[in-house]
């Protein structure tokens, strides 16, 4: 593909000073900018899924070869991911354009930014590169998140920049002792090299794994680092919420690629799958929180939060299968859950715009608004693709994660948890959604004072749709999901597209 690989970190980062310098006082041209920016995004991003075809391709920035120049890798994974970032960036931008981007200043090139760090996390092929753009989605999040913000919103912004602002410590830390160990921070490389270290040393390679892992975890907001999460998203705007649902996915991505990559089954030692032993307790605990957490809100939003944190203990126990089925499963799940929560937050800001002010989002009964039948049946789709009820994908994605634990030693437990979860779930959006649409349709007058606005109602419906479209079409997306998972259990391709030579150790699936 070329210098294409590049494209989705140079154009965000070239369109967003663009904003700021020639459009700041026009907003829409910043939207048609934003826009156009983001529609271009999808379309490489779709353009380099099918060049992932020929198999891992990687780009040296300057020219310099690996490991010792900037490197870019785009495999089958990374271009899934760079799809889902530039579909979920167009909706969310459909939705903002509808008067939300224009309570503050500097939406657009903050929108801009963020991009540049999700897509440019997803494409590094160095772990150092990773902590850069990790820091480049977070420094836009915070003002993204403070975006015609509140004082709740303020209060929330400290705790989430001190939480990450330690989460980036320990990724240095964890750098530091990669570097000092192996001498490289290549990810190819250390593939090759972590089997190798000294005996004396692999304790030190061992705390850097752990380091790492309680990074991405904090970032994937598992349980017990995940308390930063409810009060974060629920006091962003919706449609930074909703953006920010594809931000907790690059947690899972950075542990799923260190862990099949540099951490998996020919790390030798201790260090042979590092992170599974965690992935699968924590992560049916933090389904549990998710769950609870949703049965109990008292807001759509809260609700949806709680919601996303039990998908990505799903998400992550599921990972913790370790093994290709487990993977493909869990790959599954992950666009599907990504396309639940954004399109949750959606749904939620069409709700409080559709109430009067004083009721917001909260889960009451209120005289009706104009346009609550259309809300009310995309709340109920969102719903059913988030707790995994059929006809939509979230049900087939557990069925897949059930049956890839079949012969797991935590079968027991994961099925249990995942389905009784998964009913309590079902009970908590059924108790909001017959309070905020059903009995209030038994009320006498509509008050509201806007009708659902098109774009609102159309991006949320692209989100659902795409839902739906990933099941409808189960059996291609098995057969492309197989293909993702079977190169990440054997990684021989990624290690020498990027070192350009046969790698002393190749990696074999489990």
């Amino acid at each position: 593909m070329g210098h294409w690989i590049v494209v989705p970190v140079i154009l965000p980062a070239l369109l967003a000073p663009f904003i700021i310098l020639a459009a700041r006082f026009d907003i829409v041209v910043q939207r048609t900018l934003s826009m156009a920016g983001a529609v271009a995004l999808l379309a490489v991003a779709v353009t380099l899924w099918v060049g992932a075809g020929a198999g891992p391709e990687a780009y040296r920035l300057g020219d310099w070869p690996a490991p010792f120049g900037i490197v870019l890798v785009l495999d089958h994974l990374s271009a899934l991911m760079l799809v889902l970032t530039g579909l979920l960036a167009v909706a969310v931008l459909l939705h903002a354009i509808d008067g939300f981007d224009a309570r503050g200043r500097h939406f657009h090139a903050l929108f801009q930014f963020q991009l540049m760090g999700l897509n440019g996390a997803f494409l590094t092929g160095d772990v150092f590169n990773l902590f850069v753009f990790f820091e480049v989605l977070l420094i836009a999040s915070y003002g993204l998140m403070l975006h015609g913000a509140q004082e709740k919103a303020l209060r929330a912004g400290v705790q989430y920049v001190a939480i990450n602002l330690a989460g980036s410590t320990l990724f240095l830390f964890a750098v530091g002792l990669l570097y000092g160990v192996t001498g490289t921070l290549n990810m190819a490389d250390l593939a090759v090299k972590v089997p190798l270290v000294a005996e004396g040393d692999r304790p030190l390679i061992h705390i850097a794994g752990l380091l790492l892992f309680a990074v991405f975890a904090v970032k994937a907001a598992l349980v017990p680092l995940h308390f930063w999460l409810p009060g974060t998203y629920a006091a962003a705007g919706p449609p930074v919420a909703a953006l920010f649902a594809i931000m907790t996915k690059v947690g899972a991505y950075a542990i799923l690629r260190m862990s099949t990559l540099v951490f998996g089954a020919n790390a030798g030692g201790a260090e042979t799958w590092l992170a599974a032993p965690w992935l699968v307790p924590f992560g049916l605990l933090t389904i549990a929180v998710g769950a609870v957490g949703v049965l109990g809100a008292r807001r759509l939003r809260d609700q949806t939060c709680f919601a996303v944190i039990g998908s990505m203990g799903t998400l992550l126990a599921t990972l913790g299968l370790v093994t290709p089925q487990g993977t493909l499963a869990a790959l599954y799940y992950l666009i599907s859950s990504t396309l639940a929560g954004a399109s949750l937050f959606l749904v939620c800001d069409l709700v409080e715009r559709g109430r009067a002010s004083g009721d917001a989002d909260t889960i009451v009964p209120t005289p009706p608004f104009r346009g609550q039948e259309v809300v009310a049946g995309l709340f109920m789709l969102a719903a059913i693709l988030m707790a995994g009820m059929p006809p939509l994908s979230g049900f087939l994605g557990k069925l897949l994660i059930l049956d890839a634990a079949a012969t797991h030693p935590w079968q027991g437990w994961i099925w249990a948890v995942i389905l009784s979860m998964s009913l309590i779930v079902i009970v908590g959006f059924g108790r909001a959604g017959s309070t905020v649409f059903w009995k209030s349709a038994a009320l006498p007058a509509a008050v509201g004072p806007h009708r659902p606005a098109a774009c609102g109602v159309a991006a949320a419906g692209t989100l659902i749709a795409a839902g739906a479209a990933l099941a409808a079409f189960a059996a291609p997306a098995d057969a492309v999901l197989s293909l993702i998972a079977a190169e990440l259990h054997t990684p021989a391709a990624y290690i020498q597209a990027v070192l350009g030579s046969s790698p002393t150790i190749l990696g074999a699936a489990p």
